[in-house]
C-alpha cells in the first residue's frame, strides 16, 4: 500500500488541504491518505483554536466524499507536543508493509531542519513536497544533512505540482470573526459545522497558520 501522510492543524480543514492530497494522490498513485491532525505543533504551541475533537468531526466532513482518505487519531490520541517522527514510528509498526509517504508544502520543507529527528523521518517516509502555482519552488537543499544527493533527485523529480490556491486556515478564521461567508473556502458541511457550534467567533491573537 502506498499511504499518504498529511499532517497538520486543520483549524479547519479547507479546500487547499483537499486539493493538495487530490494532487498528491493522482500524481503519485496513493492508494490512502491519512489526515492526520496534531495535537500541539511544535513550532506553533499557541494553538490550534478550536479542539481536537472540533477539528476531527470537521475533517469527517470534510473527507466523507473521499473513501480513499480518512482521519488518524495518532497525534490527538497521544496529546501533548505532536512529533511527526513519533507518529511515522508508531504508523510504520502497525502497517510494516506500507510504502509510507508524507506530504509537505515548501514553506513545510524550509522547516524541517528544525524538527526532531528529521534523519528519522526521512528515512521512514518519502517526502512529497508540494508546489503551488505562483509561489517559490522547494528548497531541497534542506534534505541535503540527511538524505544523499541520488535521493534528493528522486524527491525532486516527484515534485508535486499544484494550482494556486491562496486560501490559509488563519483567514478562514478571521473571515469567521468578522461575519464573512465561508462559500468556496471549505465545504459546505464544514461551514455548516462552524456556524451550528459556534467557532472561531473570535481571533485569538498568535495563531497564524
Amino acid at each position: 500500500m502506498r499511504l499518504g501522510i498529511f499532517g497538520g492543524s486543520f483549524d479547519p480543514v479547507h479546500r487547499g488541504h483537499l486539493k493538495l492530497a487530490s494532487c498528491c494522490q493522482q500524481q503519485e498513485a496513493l492508494d490512502q491518505v491519512w489526515f492526520t491532525p496534531t495535537a500541539i505543533q511544535p513550532l506553533k504551541q499557541q494553538g490550534p483554536q478550536a479542539s481536537h475533537e472540533d477539528r476531527e468531526a470537521m475533517l469527517k466532513l470534510a473527507l466523507s466524499d473521499y473513501p480513499q482518505w480518512r482521519l488518524c487519531q495518532q497525534e490527538t490520541k497521544r496529546g501533548g507536543v505532536s512529533f511527526t517522527v513519533d507518529t511515522l514510528e508508531a504508523i510504520a509498526s502497525q502497517w510494516p508493509d506500507a510504502n509510507l509517504f508524507f506530504l509537505l508544502g515548501a514553506d513545510t520543507l524550509r522547516q524541517l531542519p528544525s524538527w526532531k529527528s528529521p534523519e528519522i523521518v526521512c528515512q521512514l517516509a518519502s517526502p512529497l513536497v508540494v508546489r503551488r502555482a505562483g509561489e517559490p519552488g522547494p528548497d531541497f537543499s534542506s534534505l541535503a544533512p540527511w538524505i544523499d544527493p541520488a535521493q534528493i533527485r528522486e524527491i525532486e523529480r516527484h515534485q508535486i505540482e499544484m494550482p494556486a490556491m491562496p486560501i490559509s486556515s488563519s483567514q478562514i478564521r478571521r473571515r469567521v470573526a468578522q461575519g464573512g461567508s465561508l462559500e468556496g473556502l471549505v465545504p459546505p458541511a464544514v461551514a455548516q459545522y462552524i456556524t451550528e457550534h459556534g467557532l472561531y467567533r473570535e481571533v485569538l491573537p498568535g495563531l497564524t497558520v
